[in-house]
């Protein structure tokens, strides 16, 4: 083998090498954020129903079939809005809550709205076709499952148009005012690169939340959150 070529293959295998060096720590950098992002939206749900008379219904979280928090979502620009967020969602399982799944939300929104803002959001899924749009993956709210701003406070009213014509229930804290907040034709998918990085490759976000994947310790602040969410809501009464 000449000296050329005998280079050449050191040169392949530094590359290789720093490339399998870079993959690592570009791996571990999204699966440490990932875990943050289960800590924050935990602290998020904590802290929502911390709230004095301004939290989450109990009835409401005890017909919710899944929950999903956006921490931090962003929101922003002139007439039109627009929003951007990863969030994390768990649902109800024969043996409790699921191990979350990761998704991202995009979209537009009409308003009256002037600069940006990072919103909380909470949504509440009510029923089997709204858990069903979120095993999908990907879908529209507003198109595929009906959405519709939630009922604050420690009980919900006797009246039930919340729980029978809503597949999806939202709730956003924001930390200044904001007009014209919707999420109307906001489009919500899977966020590919976090599941990845979190559970490994094959791994579908319907087997996640249906309870066939174990949940990982650095979860178990996200899931406790809700978990405790009705204990809250019942000890603030």
């Amino acid at each position: 083998m000449g000296r050329k070529m005998v280079n050449y293959v050191k040169k392949l295998m530094i590359f290789v090498a720093l490339l399998s060096m870079t993959s690592a720590v570009w791996a571990g950098t999204n699966r440490e954020a990932a875990a943050d992002r289960l800590d924050h939206a935990g602290k998020v749900l904590h802290e929502i129903m911390a709230a004095p008379d301004s939290g989450i219904p109990s009835e409401v979280l005890d017909h919710a079939r899944c929950v999903a928090v956006v921490p931090h979502m962003l929101k922003g620009g002139f007439v039109f809005g627009g929003e951007n967020g990863r969030g994390v969602a768990t649902c109800r399982t024969g043996n409790g809550w699921s191990a979350p799944a990761f998704f991202a939300i995009t979209g537009g929104s009409w308003g009256l709205q002037i600069g940006m803002e990072g919103v909380d959001l909470v949504m509440i899924i009510q029923n089997e076709k709204g858990m069903q749009q979120l095993l999908a993956s990907k879908f529209q709210l507003g198109a595929d499952a009906s959405a519709a701003a939630g009922p604050v406070g420690r009980h919900a009213s006797a009246d039930t148009d919340w729980k029978l014509n809503t597949e999806i229930l939202t709730y956003s804290r924001a930390k200044g005012a904001f007009a014209g907040l919707t999420l109307t034709g906001a489009s919500i998918r899977r966020d590919d690169d976090s599941m990845e990085t979190y559970y490994g490759a094959g791994v579908s976000s319907r087997s996640v939340l249906k309870g066939e994947v174990a949940t990982p310790a650095s979860a178990n602040s996200f899931i406790d959150a809700v978990r405790g969410a009705k204990a809250q809501a019942v000890a603030s009464n």
